[in-house]
């Protein structure tokens, strides 16, 4: 293998090909996030028209539209990118695309665990009480941290080293 090929990645790629991968690998991840907020925004809009969500204290009530307006923004930003493109496809920035597409998944990616650790929280408060939600949601959203931010960053520094 060549030291240009090797200087790539390993990928015998032009610099045009590795950002339209780039790109589609983006987008692929986006449809999996996508499809997260979808079911979770679903599950929040049926809870108005269930009977005991007459029953929900001020706490919850503000928990669950902070959980809606969350999971309405993090659609935003997943939408985004595509909506990016749409403006700029042709205009020879793909490399911009694909350097904010990267930050805004990682935002994304941070809003869909906040929408779970709300939820989660949301979901143990009404039915298990208020220590029990807050229990759980700090325990989630220590794991999520843990899965999402940590360990990420662990592999990365051991890429580096390695």
């Amino acid at each position: 293998m060549s030291d240009a090929v090797n200087a790539r990645g390993g990928r015998d790629e032009s610099y045009d090909e590795k950002m339209d991968r780039n790109w589609a690998e983006l987008l692929q991840e986006l449809r999996v996030l996508q499809t997260g907020v979808q079911i979770l925004a679903g599950f929040l809009l049926t809870l108005p028209f269930q009977s005991r969500f007459e029953t929900l204290d001020d706490f919850q009530i503000a928990l669950y539209l902070g959980n809606v307006v969350l999971a309405a923004l993090t659609t935003a930003l997943i939408l985004l990118p595509v909506s990016a493109h749409r403006r700029l496809f042709r205009k020879g920035l793909k490399d911009t695309l694909v350097a904010s597409a990267d930050r805004i998944a990682k935002v994304a990616l941070a809003g869909v665990a906040l929408l779970s650790v709300g939820t989660s929280t949301l979901v143990f408060d009404v039915t298990a009480g208020r220590s029990a939600g807050v229990t759980v949601g700090a325990g989630l959203l220590a794991v999520l941290l843990v899965l999402l931010v940590l360990i990420p960053n662990r592999l990365r520094h051991k890429a580096a080293r390695d």
